[in-house]
């Protein structure tokens, strides 16, 4: 039997809380500079997402800048088309719903409280009852003063966050342009990090990793942008002033599970009670929505994404919801692939365990081979014979 060496055993500990130091001090540098990286994380998705193309373009015989510049003048014309289409449709549909504005606030006063007051027997016009509202601002001038203040305060900071994000719209596609043009030399540099002993795993796991991530997010997108456009054109079809925004809001939401149907289905809904006032428009509302969660589920969602990212709605919501809430925007945008490469891992560590021997074992049990079958024993116990 081997005897334990209690200074290996020390050295192995000290490396791991190594690893565990230096992956919380990536953390919280995450944390920091949360507000700043949102450009550099797209742009490095475009650049790992055109990569591919360019490599094929460099196979195919032209050189790198020649591909990085044909790749990259197709996406930025992809971008512009997709902006000259949808940005003058959503611009309409925006006027229109501030057009409405009107009717909707009189149809949640007059209607929709009304109902559930009757219902659940709260007062709830009451409290939102503009005179009351204004007396209560008169009562209590301070307060609303101090609110004010900081209004103005906020608003004023606002200027500084919308100078900030004009200039990261200006940075993305400069940063884009070098990801896509240079993604091959970070791989190579980010590998020559890695310790000569775990080169291969890690290699197997970052390609495992990449083509889960690659056939996830295009097929994703082609189900959104598909859903997207159907829903919004159903909802045209139907007769709803807002068809189109609320169906591009429904496709945007498609790849958090059963927040896409169910924000187009409520707002479906709610559009089709202002406008019309009528259960049919209503129906015609669910049988867009029907039709297209059968499409989705079916057809589009196994034909482009299948079971690629392999995670249960319950914990692509949680991804989602985790990420805003510790990196916001930043942490929304790489929440499922951050997921997906930990689900990648999850199943390596899973993979490891079972053919440890702290799950296995240390020797295979004994197993006592029979030289004839035995016969089956009874269900229950014969009782013993009388003598």
């Amino acid at each position: 039997m081997e005897t334990a060496d209690p200074l290996h055993d020390i050295a192995v500990f000290l490396r791991r809380l190594q690893w565990a130091a230096v992956a919380l001090a990536a953390l919280w540098l995450l944390w920091v500079l949360a507000p700043i990286l949102t450009p550099f994380a797209l742009a490095a998705l475009l650049g790992w997402l055109g990569d591919p193309l360019v490599d094929r373009l460099q196979r195919a015989g032209r050189s790198r800048n020649v591909a990085v510049t044909l790749v990259f003048s197709a996406m930025t014309l992809v971008l512009v088309l997709v902006l000259v289409l949808l940005v003058p449709a959503i611009e309409r549909q925006i006027a229109t719903l501030v057009e409405s504005f009107p009717s909707y606030r009189d149809w949640f006063m007059q209607t929709a409280l009304p109902w559930v007051e009757s219902r659940s027997g709260l007062e709830i016009t009451t409290w939102l009852d503009f005179q009351r509202m204004s007396e209560l601002i008169r009562s209590n001038w301070e307060r609303a003063g101090g609110f004010a203040s900081a209004l103005l305060g906020y608003l004023s900071r606002s200027g500084f966050a919308l100078i900030a994000l004009v200039a990261n719209i200006a940075l993305l596609p400069v940063l884009a342009f070098f990801f896509l043009r240079d993604w091959d030399v970070f791989v190579e540099r980010v590998a020559a990090l890695v310790p000569r002993k775990y080169l291969p795993t890690v290699t197997r796991l970052a390609r495992e990793s990449d083509v889960m991530l690659a056939g996830f997010l295009r097929g994703q997108f082609l189900v959104m942008l598909i859903l997207g456009v159907m829903y919004g054109v159903g909802l045209w079809l139907v007769g709803l002033d807002l068809g189109i925004l609320i169906g591009i809001i429904a496709g945007l939401f498609t790849f958090i599970p059963y927040l896409g149907p169910a924000s187009g289905i409520i707002l479906g809904v709610i559009a089709a009670l202002v406008q019309y006032g009528d259960w049919k428009h209503v129906a015609g509302v669910l049988a867009v929505f029907g039709i297209g969660q059968v499409i989705e589920s079916y057809w589009l969602t196994p034909k482009l994404v299948g079971d690629r990212i392999g995670l249960h709605p319950v914990a692509v919501i949680f991804a989602v919801l985790a990420g805003g809430q510790l990196f916001g925007f930043l942490g929304m945008l790489l929440a499922l692939p951050v997921a997906a490469v930990a689900n990648v891992l999850l199943r390596f560590a899973q993979d490891r365990y079972t053919h440890s021997t702290l799950y296995a074992g240390e020797r295979p049990d004994i197993v006592v081979a029979h030289a004839h079958p035995q016969p089956p024993q009874a269900a229950y116990p014969r009782e013993p014979e009388a003598e």
